[in-house]
């Protein structure tokens, strides 16, 4: 073996972990130089067999071929990575083109995907949004449902210590009530223009039933045909329910017809508006009674300015009503949507300053009669006594007003007709009455007991219609219409 090769596998087995290795040079016998080395081995006691010394080398023979195998495949691979990327730079490939188009088509779906979550999640926030604001509106309705009921019961508790007071300082006016016949008691010979309102001489002066008859027309409602009309209110009929609310907003509201109609409207188109909540826009429009009967709207306006109460009307193909927490009255052209005028009616009382005495910031109620349009509200300067305004129906520019000695707190609710401010004494006795009268046209007023029947027991708001000649009421969900008599003028 030659010498650099034997040095070489002294290295090895260097390398391999022995640690010690002696090498020696010498001739042999035949004079030629060998080289001989010893080296130990760390892991064998004793040298192996020469069969397993060849199964060993075979073992890596066989090892070295398999990573060469390996190599070269690996080699393989990269020439064809090479190949394609080369084929991809100079845009010869096709197969990837394909896959790239593949993997831009699965990219929008993704996105499509991620735009339609997207969507849904808005649409999620929006809902919770709503609900959040409709709980709201509701929280808010109920404090101040509350705040009307506790307002109820402080007047209820002061009308009784008022009634007692009364009582105890007319003695005899109350022992003549308990004693005369109902329907045959005569007018008190009081000074009744003397008192500060008239809800004093409530008790002490009644109608007799015989100067009813007298003086109403005979088995008709209203006046004669082919008269003025106007008349002064002798009797009210029995409640007729047309339509029944459906749900809690509801419970209070207006309905109404135009007894002026103009184009497209006719006699027959009815209007209502559900007034429990806190932004009211909505008013219904039915173009026949058959439909208001039945419940089914033929339009629906929405209401560019929120609305106030139960006192709106409709006169002259326009809604009149009062905007919410403000003394202005609003009007608003059916036909076109639009709103044509508006005015501040000054120093009126609004929003529960004086309200009708079932609440429900009836401070400002507007009114129709033979004559035209009227508004009927209170101020400080005449300390909630009821005052009387004609308003042009135009521009609701005032033109006339009136201040009467009615405490506007004091009853229920209030119409007005041929001139003559009547107001009803309770809204939820089943058995109330018309208690006061006062005629514009004399300036002067006086004290009525003409039965009025609450059939459901809340009657939130109460109208006259000048072409039908009837009352129109809305009574705890219920619309319900009365037919009058008017004596002759």
């Amino acid at each position: 073996m030659p010498a650099v090769q034997l040095l070489l596998l002294a290295c090895l087995v260097w390398s391999a972990g022995a640690r010690t290795a002696q090498l020696w040079k010498a001739n042999d016998r035949s004079g030629q130089c060998q080289y001989t080395f010893k080296v130990a081995s760390p892991n064998e006691s004793s040298c192996p067999e020469q069969g397993q010394t060849m199964s060993a080398l075979q073992d890596l023979q066989r090892d070295s071929s398999e990573q060469r195998a390996a190599l070269e495949s690996t080699k393989a691979r990269l020439s064809s990575l090479e190949a394609l990327l080369h084929r991809l730079i100079l845009g010869q490939a096709t197969g990837p083109w394909e896959a790239q188009e593949g993997l831009e088509k699965e990219l929008g779906t993704l996105r499509r995907e991620r735009e339609q979550l997207e969507t849904q999640n808005r649409e999620l926030e929006t809902t919770y949004n709503n609900l959040t604001r409709d709980k709201s509106a509701l929280e808010e309705e109920k404090r101040q449902l509350e705040t009307e009921n506790e307002d109820l019961a402080r007047r209820l508790e002061s009308s009784s210590q008022e009634l007692a007071k009364l009582k105890v300082q007319c003695p005899q006016a109350h022992s003549m009530s308990q004693d005369v016949p109902l329907g045959s008691r005569e007018v008190s010979k009081w000074n009744v223009e003397n008192l500060d309102f008239q809800e004093l001489k409530s008790e002490l002066t009644e109608v007799p039933a015989a100067r009813i008859l007298k003086e109403s027309v005979s088995g008709h409602s209203g006046s004669e045909e082919g008269g003025s009309g106007c008349g002064e209110l002798v009797w009210v009929g029995e409640p007729v329910t047309l339509r029944t609310a459906e749900t809690i907003t509801g419970k209070y509201g207006v309905w109404m017809r135009d007894p002026k109609a103009t184009y497209p409207y006719t006699q027959e188109t009815t209007w209502r508006i559900d007034t429990v909540g806190t932004d009211i826009r909505q008013v219904f429009e039915y173009d026949r009674i058959s439909q208001f009967a039945q419940g089914y709207p033929s339009k629906v306006h929405v209401l560019p300015r929120r609305l106030e109460s139960t006192g709106a009307v409709v006169y002259q193909g326009s809604l009149y009503f009062q905007g919410a927490s403000s003394r202005t009255v609003i009007r608003y052209e059916l036909s076109t949507e639009t709103l044509k005028a508006e005015k501040e009616i000054p120093g009126a009382g609004y929003h529960g300053q004086f309200p009708y005495s079932w609440g429900g910031y009836t401070d400002i109620d507007l009114a129709v009669d033979e004559t035209g349009l009227w508004v009927i509200y209170s101020t400080e300067a005449a300390k909630g006594a009821i005052v009387l305004s004609k308003l042009n129906p135009e521009n609701l520019e005032l033109e006339r007003t009136w201040e009467t000695n009615i405490r506007k707190q004091s009853v229920a609710n209030a119409f007005i007709i041929c001139g003559t401010l009547y107001t009803v004494s309770s809204y939820s006795s089943p058995e109330a009455t018309i208690n006061f009268a006062y005629d514009t046209s004399t300036g002067s007023s006086k004290a009525l007991t003409i039965p009025f029947k609450n059939r459901y027991e809340y009657s939130s708001m109460i109208d006259y219609n000048p072409l039908e000649k009837k009352l129109f009421a809305w009574d705890n969900f219920n619309m319900v219409t009365y037919d009058i008599r008017l004596s002759r003028m």
